[in-house]
């Protein structure tokens, strides 16, 4: 977890080229083989968890989290010291809101120093039972997993001779958890590494012990994950079944070695191909600050790269299929999903060895006898997505694409210049194409998510954008839904055009509404014109105010009858303007009260800010005179900065504080905001929350009534959600 482990960098990679059908392979290349035919299983989405990738609620924004299909948190315990941020209690809210299953409690982490201090099992005893009694007071009991030990093999346990002294412990504090909640699922026995020897005799003394984990745990943040992982899942099974243990749910905790993995699309397609192919969980290593999904996010709502690269393994869908690398212990990796109903196979895929490799493959897909409805011809598009680091990332971009005969119940598709750095994915459907996938700034809705009655058609409408559409709305309450994640550039307006038919229908009025949502949240009921026919299509463009980075929009049936029946085509994103209002928090007209004061920052919009805002309720600052024009919902663009480091272990992990303030309209009741740590006090950035205006003038109050401050406060911007 935090543990220094430093090793070469070992990465993939996959290649731009057009590709022409049908296509001629290199001898030369290596293959990646997809079998169609070979269902392995409902997808687990295991590799989709995060050690401290949660801060507060709100850190990360709940953008970056839906979209991932979240499996795994692991988070320190309530009232824990090892560091400032990441209580269980703070971040379940927003987790399970957005889809999450269960959280990790990290028990060791109630401590404050790393490696944990050892006051002896007394106290560790005391701390667990006041920890568990916490927690089962919660109503989110049922979601927690108990991880009683972290590291244990250089932590408290740190030689050979120490190793029944662990036993025995475990013995000692599941029984312990055990006699406050007896149904607890308790997770272990979480060694930094897979040591075959220690895993046999662990779970030997387990079972005759009668304290066998319920989920088994080690961490994979070594070189050795690349050529061995198979090794490692292998034996742990073998173990299991040799001494008659029915098998365990296997939790990878930590992955991701200390440099080159995280956040490098490269090199997490490697371990998101292992953990989903061997059906197991893990969770990202903690490696830099707190809230910022392992470094997927940046900023707070801006996404790397590597966040694209699990957006796409949380669009697979339906099972997935036997994926055979040319190598099991090689770089090279990829996982593959077949959905039978949408007609659609996806791969993600990459690997390399060197970070500066430039390669090529070949990507086979066979079994496509036990899959007709992909026709004797099909289209293959190929996505990728590049490294940036901790920068944003403008998102993925298609390399090629092209249609490829079925001979034989297969396929050969190369991808040449493939870079080292980046990861792919690879779409398959009939060849129904009628336009390239590439089109800049639109969101095809046949690669869309979908939720209800929703479906990716396969009727034979024409006139459509790209391979297909979605189809499946209307028909009363059925809560069809298509939902499109985009990124903007800047904080500001942007036209939003959904394409969409809306022929005649027995039942349905001539024009049709649909309720559009950002966010998850509604934001207006579209009224949209009839169509000639199902094979016309309208264009209905909403001007939206969105957020800097990752937004979310979606479009949903909620009528009781066919008035929402309407096939999507694509949502087409392009910048916009109206009117925004700046105001500056040292302006004369404003309220500053208590500790409250204008201070001066080159960095600073005007060159000044206020600051001490906080720690306590009668420091404060308030905005005078906001002006809306009408009552209604309106966006606040806050920049601000947060430089606070805050109390916890001794490490090389940054001890970010995510300041809050309390947020209130008019004097009304308030909102908690957190605004992530800018990582120093003259770096600004933005935020953007929502509140409701009144027709007129208004105020709007930061202040913050605890014993922490709020964070400096540059300007506000306000504009209407929707523009005119």
């Amino acid at each position: 977890m935090r543990k220094r482990v430093t090793s070469a960098l070992l990465v993939l990679a996959v290649a731009a080229g057009l590709v022409g059908s049908p296509a001629v392979t290199s001898a030369a290349n290596p293959q990646l083989t997809v079998d169609l035919s070979q269902n392995t299983g409902a997808l687990l989405y295991g590799a989709t968890g995060f050690l401290y990738g949660l801060g507060n609620d709100g850190i990360p924004k709940d953008n970056m989290l839906a979209p991932l299909k979240p499996q795994y948190a692991s988070q320190k315990p309530p009232g824990g010291l090892q560091h400032p941020n990441g209580d269980v209690f703070e971040v379940q809210d927003q987790y399970f809101r957005n889809g999450g299953k269960e959280i990790q409690v990290i028990m060791q982490d109630i401590y404050k120093e790393w490696p944990y201090e050892n006051l002896g099992m007394n106290d560790y005893l005391a701390k667990v039972d006041t920890m568990v009694r916490a927690l089962n007071a919660n109503p989110n009991r049922d979601k927690y997993v108990y991880v009683p030990f972290n590291e244990p093999d250089w932590i408290w346990y740190n030689n050979s001779t120490k190793l029944q002294q662990l036993f025995n412990d475990w013995k000692t504090v599941y029984q312990k958890i055990r006699s406050i909640v007896p149904n607890a699922k308790i997770a272990g026995i979480g060694f930094s590494y897979y040591d075959a020897n220690v895993y046999d005799q662990f779970l030997t003394f387990a079972k005759n012990n009668d304290c066998l984990p319920d989920v088994t745990t080690w961490h994979e943040l070594q070189n050795s994950f690349f050529t061995d992982w198979d090794t490692h899942y292998n034996h742990y099974r073998s173990v299991e079944s040799r001494l008659g243990i029915s098998p365990r749910p296997i939790s990878i905790n930590e992955y991701g070695r200390f440099s080159g993995d995280i956040p490098v699309p490269g090199n997490l397609v490697q371990f998101v191909s292992k953990f989903e192919n061997s059906k197991v969980y893990g969770s990202l290593a903690y490696w830099t600050t707190a809230g910022a999904l392992n470094d997927l996010a940046t900023e707070n709502n801006k996404a790397t790269g590597g966040w694209w690269l699990y957006k796409w393994y949380g669009d697979l869908s339906g099972n997935t299929v036997k994926t055979t690398p040319p190598s099991p212990s090689g770089s090279l990796q990829g996982v593959a999903a077949l959905n039978a109903t949408d007609r659609q196979a996806r791969i993600l895929f990459g690997g390399s060895l060197n970070a500066s490799d430039v390669f090529a493959t070949d990507v086979v897909v066979k079994g496509f006898g036990t899959a007709s409805y992909f026709g004797s011809t099909v289209h293959a598009v190929v996505m990728g997505i590049d490294n940036t680091n901790l920068n944003p990332s403008s998102g993925p971009y298609v390399l090629q694409e092209g249609d490829y005969n079925v001979v034989n119940g297969q396929i050969t598709v190369p991808v040449s210049n493939m870079k080292a750095l980046s990861a792919y994915q690879m779409i398959i459907t009939p060849n129904r194409d009628l336009s390239p996938s590439g089109t800049a700034g639109r969101y095809e809705a046949e690669y869309a998510a979908y939720t209800g009655t929703a479906f990716v058609s396969s009727s034979s409408n024409t006139g459509y954008s790209g391979t297909s559409f979605l189809e499946g709305f209307g028909g009363g309450g059925n809560s069809a839904s298509g939902q499109f994640v985009v990124t903007a550039p800047t904080d500001g307006y942007y036209d939003l055009s959904l394409r969409y038919s809306a022929g005649p229908l027995a039942g349905a009025p001539a024009n049709r509404t649909i309720r559009m949502t950002v966010g998850g949240t509604t934001l207006k009921d579209l009224t949209l014109g009839g169509t000639a026919n199902w094979d016309s299509w309208a264009t209905s463009t909403t001007k939206v105010f969105l957020e800097a980075g990752i937004n979310r929009i979606g479009f949903t049936t909620y009528t009781a009858d066919n008035s929402d029946a309407v096939n999507l085509d694509y949502l087409e994103v392009a910048a916009a303007t109206d009117t925004v209002v700046a105001y500056e928090a040292e302006a004369a007209g404003n309220t500053l009260t208590g500790t409250a004061k204008v201070e001066s920052k080159t960095a600073a919009s005007g060159g000044k800010y206020v600051s001490w805002i906080g720690n306590g309720a009668a420091n404060a600052l308030q905005f005078n005179g906001i002006q809306a024009p009408s009552a209604g919902r309106y966006r606040i663009v806050v920049t601000y900065a947060n430089g606070e480091l805050g109390d916890g272990a001794t490490n090389y992990n940054s001890n970010i504080v995510d300041r809050y303030a309390d947020v209130s309209v008019n004097g009304g009741g308030s909102q908690k905001v957190y605004f992530r740590n800018t990582l120093g006090w003259s770096n600004f950035r933005t935020t953007v929350i929502d509140v409701n205006l009144n027709a007129g003038a208004n105020t709007i109050k930061f202040s913050n009534g605890s014993i922490g401050f709020a964070p400096d406060i540059d300007r506000i911007q306000v504009a209407a959600y929707l523009g005119n």
